[in-house]
Protein backbone atom coordinates (compact mmCIF):
# COMPACT_ATOMS: atom_id res chain seq x y z
CA UNK A 1 0.00 0.00 0.00
CA UNK A 2 1.48 3.53 -0.74
CA UNK A 3 1.54 6.35 1.38
CA UNK A 4 -0.48 8.51 -0.12
CA UNK A 5 -3.25 5.57 -0.04
CA UNK A 6 -2.29 4.35 3.55
CA UNK A 7 -2.96 8.87 4.51
CA UNK A 8 -6.09 8.36 2.49
CA UNK A 9 -7.70 5.72 4.57
CA UNK A 10 -6.61 7.20 7.63
CA UNK A 11 -8.42 10.88 7.06
CA UNK A 12 -11.66 8.65 6.37
CA UNK A 13 -14.90 8.53 9.11
CA UNK A 14 -13.97 5.04 9.95
CA UNK A 15 -10.18 5.67 11.39
CA UNK A 16 -10.06 9.59 11.53
CA UNK A 17 -10.70 9.44 15.58
CA UNK A 18 -8.66 6.53 15.75
CA UNK A 19 -5.03 6.71 17.52
CA UNK A 20 -2.56 5.98 14.83
CA UNK A 21 -1.16 2.18 16.01
CA UNK A 22 -4.65 0.49 15.75
CA UNK A 23 -5.37 2.06 12.62
CA UNK A 24 -2.08 0.54 11.12
CA UNK A 25 -2.86 -2.45 12.60
CA UNK A 26 -5.85 -3.02 11.07
CA UNK A 27 -4.08 -1.41 7.73
CA UNK A 28 -1.61 -3.52 7.57
CA UNK A 29 -3.72 -6.41 5.82
CA UNK A 30 -5.95 -4.28 3.62
CA UNK A 31 -5.17 -4.18 -0.13
CA UNK A 32 -6.19 -1.72 -2.67
CA UNK A 33 -8.13 -3.05 -6.03
CA UNK A 34 -9.22 -1.92 -9.19
CA UNK A 35 -12.29 -1.92 -10.50
CA UNK A 36 -13.17 -1.06 -14.42
CA UNK A 37 -16.43 0.56 -15.12
CA UNK A 38 -19.96 -1.17 -14.72
CA UNK A 39 -17.87 -3.93 -12.95
CA UNK A 40 -19.82 -5.51 -9.49
CA UNK A 41 -18.12 -4.99 -6.27
CA UNK A 42 -20.29 -7.20 -4.41
CA UNK A 43 -24.16 -8.53 -4.49
CA UNK A 44 -27.22 -7.71 -2.59
CA UNK A 45 -27.42 -11.33 -0.55
CA UNK A 46 -23.78 -11.69 -0.58
CA UNK A 47 -22.59 -12.32 3.25
CA UNK A 48 -20.79 -9.23 4.24
CA UNK A 49 -17.26 -10.13 4.57
CA UNK A 50 -15.28 -6.23 4.38
CA UNK A 51 -15.44 -2.88 4.36
CA UNK A 52 -14.25 -0.60 1.15
CA UNK A 53 -12.79 3.07 0.99
CA UNK A 54 -12.85 4.34 -2.38
CA UNK A 55 -9.37 5.88 -3.34
CA UNK A 56 -10.25 7.23 -7.03
CA UNK A 57 -13.76 7.34 -8.63
CA UNK A 58 -16.96 6.85 -7.82
CA UNK A 59 -19.20 3.78 -6.97
CA UNK A 60 -22.96 3.49 -6.63
CA UNK A 61 -24.97 1.49 -4.00
CA UNK A 62 -28.29 0.08 -5.39
CA UNK A 63 -31.04 -1.97 -4.60
CA UNK A 64 -33.39 -4.37 -7.23
CA UNK A 65 -36.93 -3.80 -5.86
CA UNK A 66 -39.39 -6.99 -6.92
CA UNK A 67 -40.22 -4.76 -10.18
CA UNK A 68 -37.07 -5.21 -11.30
CA UNK A 69 -36.70 -1.14 -10.77
CA UNK A 70 -33.49 -0.08 -9.57
CA UNK A 71 -32.66 2.31 -7.33
CA UNK A 72 -29.75 4.27 -6.19
CA UNK A 73 -29.14 4.46 -2.38
CA UNK A 74 -26.06 6.31 -2.36
CA UNK A 75 -23.07 7.62 -4.89
CA UNK A 76 -19.49 7.23 -3.29
CA UNK A 77 -16.35 8.93 -4.09
CA UNK A 78 -12.85 9.45 -2.55
CA UNK A 79 -12.31 8.81 0.69
CA UNK A 80 -15.84 7.85 1.36
CA UNK A 81 -16.31 4.44 3.08
CA UNK A 82 -19.41 1.94 2.54
CA UNK A 83 -20.37 -1.34 3.64
CA UNK A 84 -19.29 -0.76 7.51
CA UNK A 85 -22.62 -1.80 9.43
CA UNK A 86 -23.50 -5.23 7.85
CA UNK A 87 -19.56 -5.96 7.80
CA UNK A 88 -19.46 -5.75 11.68
CA UNK A 89 -22.28 -7.58 12.03
CA UNK A 90 -21.55 -10.49 9.49
CA UNK A 91 -24.87 -9.60 7.61
CA UNK A 92 -25.43 -9.91 4.27
CA UNK A 93 -25.11 -6.87 2.02
CA UNK A 94 -28.52 -4.98 1.74
CA UNK A 95 -27.29 -3.32 -1.57
CA UNK A 96 -25.10 -3.73 -4.47
CA UNK A 97 -22.11 -1.87 -5.28
CA UNK A 98 -21.07 -1.19 -8.72
CA UNK A 99 -18.21 1.13 -10.20
CA UNK A 100 -19.58 3.85 -11.89
CA UNK A 101 -15.63 4.85 -13.20
CA UNK A 102 -12.90 3.06 -13.07
CA UNK A 103 -12.08 2.73 -9.80
CA UNK A 104 -9.21 2.34 -6.95
CA UNK A 105 -11.00 0.82 -3.45
CA UNK A 106 -9.14 -0.65 -0.47
CA UNK A 107 -10.55 -3.54 0.90
CA UNK A 108 -10.43 -4.17 4.60
CA UNK A 109 -11.52 -7.33 6.25
CA UNK A 110 -14.25 -7.04 8.30
CA UNK A 111 -12.47 -9.50 10.74
CA UNK A 112 -9.69 -7.61 11.23
CA UNK A 113 -11.19 -4.29 12.22
CA UNK A 114 -13.31 -6.13 14.45
CA UNK A 115 -10.39 -7.37 16.26
CA UNK A 116 -9.24 -3.78 17.13
CA UNK A 117 -12.84 -3.28 18.69
CA UNK A 118 -12.62 -5.63 21.04
CA UNK A 119 -9.58 -4.15 22.25
CA UNK A 120 -9.83 -0.39 21.82
CA UNK A 121 -12.85 2.18 22.17
CA UNK A 122 -11.35 4.78 19.53
CA UNK A 123 -11.88 1.51 16.85
CA UNK A 124 -15.60 1.45 18.25
CA UNK A 125 -16.49 4.86 18.22
CA UNK A 126 -14.82 5.58 15.00
CA UNK A 127 -16.48 3.07 13.33
CA UNK A 128 -20.05 4.62 15.06
CA UNK A 129 -18.85 7.92 13.54
CA UNK A 130 -19.20 6.43 9.77
CA UNK A 131 -22.21 4.70 10.72
CA UNK A 132 -23.93 7.95 11.54
CA UNK A 133 -22.46 9.64 8.54
CA UNK A 134 -24.45 7.17 6.24
CA UNK A 135 -27.66 7.08 8.62
CA UNK A 136 -26.97 10.98 8.45
CA UNK A 137 -27.12 11.09 4.29
CA UNK A 138 -29.49 9.01 4.24
CA UNK A 139 -31.74 11.34 6.30
CA UNK A 140 -30.86 14.23 4.46
CA UNK A 141 -32.29 12.09 1.21
CA UNK A 142 -35.34 11.78 2.38
CA UNK A 143 -35.63 15.35 3.32
CA UNK A 144 -34.89 16.14 -0.07
CA UNK A 145 -37.15 13.95 -1.41
CA UNK A 146 -40.21 14.98 0.73
CA UNK A 147 -39.65 18.59 0.33
CA UNK A 148 -37.20 20.26 -2.59
CA UNK A 149 -38.76 19.93 -5.88
CA UNK A 150 -36.64 18.05 -8.41
CA UNK A 151 -35.00 21.49 -9.84
CA UNK A 152 -33.93 22.18 -5.98
CA UNK A 153 -32.70 18.62 -5.84
CA UNK A 154 -30.37 19.34 -8.90
CA UNK A 155 -29.54 22.46 -7.83
CA UNK A 156 -28.17 21.06 -4.35
CA UNK A 157 -26.20 18.58 -6.47
CA UNK A 158 -24.39 21.27 -8.47
CA UNK A 159 -23.57 23.28 -5.53
CA UNK A 160 -22.08 20.22 -3.65
CA UNK A 161 -19.59 19.77 -6.90
CA UNK A 162 -18.67 23.34 -6.81
CA UNK A 163 -15.61 24.77 -5.19
CA UNK A 164 -16.76 28.06 -5.33
CA UNK A 165 -18.71 30.54 -2.56
CA UNK A 166 -19.17 33.36 -5.37
CA UNK A 167 -19.83 34.19 -8.73
CA UNK A 168 -19.43 32.11 -11.76
CA UNK A 169 -17.69 28.84 -12.00
CA UNK A 170 -18.30 25.82 -14.16
CA UNK A 171 -18.41 22.27 -12.74
CA UNK A 172 -17.74 18.77 -14.50
CA UNK A 173 -20.77 16.32 -14.17
CA UNK A 174 -18.81 13.42 -12.27
CA UNK A 175 -21.43 10.83 -14.15
CA UNK A 176 -23.72 10.12 -15.98
CA UNK A 177 -27.47 11.40 -16.43
CA UNK A 178 -29.17 8.51 -15.52
CA UNK A 179 -27.28 8.08 -12.37
CA UNK A 180 -27.71 11.52 -11.55
CA UNK A 181 -31.49 11.36 -11.81
CA UNK A 182 -31.19 7.81 -10.08
CA UNK A 183 -28.79 9.44 -7.16
CA UNK A 184 -31.80 12.60 -6.74
CA UNK A 185 -34.80 10.11 -7.01
CA UNK A 186 -36.05 11.29 -10.50
CA UNK A 187 -36.65 9.57 -13.64
CA UNK A 188 -33.93 10.92 -16.24
CA UNK A 189 -37.08 13.10 -17.94
CA UNK A 190 -37.54 14.51 -14.76
CA UNK A 191 -34.16 15.72 -14.85
CA UNK A 192 -34.32 16.81 -18.12
CA UNK A 193 -36.96 19.55 -17.34
CA UNK A 194 -34.90 20.06 -13.75
CA UNK A 195 -32.02 21.33 -16.13
CA UNK A 196 -34.74 23.21 -18.34
CA UNK A 197 -36.06 24.71 -15.56
CA UNK A 198 -32.25 25.62 -13.74
CA UNK A 199 -32.12 28.03 -16.90
CA UNK A 200 -34.00 30.53 -15.12
CA UNK A 201 -31.52 30.14 -12.20
CA UNK A 202 -28.85 30.86 -14.61
CA UNK A 203 -27.59 27.57 -14.92
CA UNK A 204 -26.78 26.16 -18.50
CA UNK A 205 -25.98 22.06 -19.39
CA UNK A 206 -23.65 21.00 -22.19
CA UNK A 207 -22.75 17.67 -22.02
CA UNK A 208 -21.60 16.53 -18.93
CA UNK A 209 -20.08 20.57 -18.23
CA UNK A 210 -22.86 22.65 -16.02
CA UNK A 211 -21.86 26.86 -16.34
CA UNK A 212 -23.50 28.33 -13.22
CA UNK A 213 -23.61 32.08 -13.58
CA UNK A 214 -23.91 32.75 -9.38
CA UNK A 215 -23.16 29.80 -7.62
CA UNK A 216 -24.58 32.02 -4.54
CA UNK A 217 -27.91 31.99 -6.10
CA UNK A 218 -28.19 28.78 -6.63
CA UNK A 219 -27.38 27.86 -3.25
CA UNK A 220 -30.37 29.98 -2.23
CA UNK A 221 -32.77 28.70 -4.61
CA UNK A 222 -32.03 25.19 -3.72
CA UNK A 223 -32.70 25.76 0.36
CA UNK A 224 -36.00 27.87 -0.42
CA UNK A 225 -39.23 27.26 0.75
CA UNK A 226 -40.07 24.81 -1.56
CA UNK A 227 -43.56 26.79 -1.98
CA UNK A 228 -41.86 29.94 -3.54
CA UNK A 229 -39.98 27.15 -5.95
CA UNK A 230 -42.79 25.32 -7.50
CA UNK A 231 -44.63 28.54 -7.92
CA UNK A 232 -41.64 29.68 -10.78
CA UNK A 233 -41.90 28.77 -14.36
Amino acid sequence: MRTDEKALACGSLLFSSMPAKEAEAILSNARVIEFDRGQTIFLQGEVAKAVYIVMDGWVKLYRIAPSGAEAVVGVFTKGRSFGEAVAFRGDVYPVSAEAVTNCSLMRIEAEDYLRQIRTSPEAAISLLSATFAHLHSLVAQVEALKARTGAQRVAEFLCELSNCENGRCEVILPYDKVLIAGRLGMKPESLSRAFSKLRNEGVTIHQNRAKIDDIKHLRIFSEEDPANAWAKP
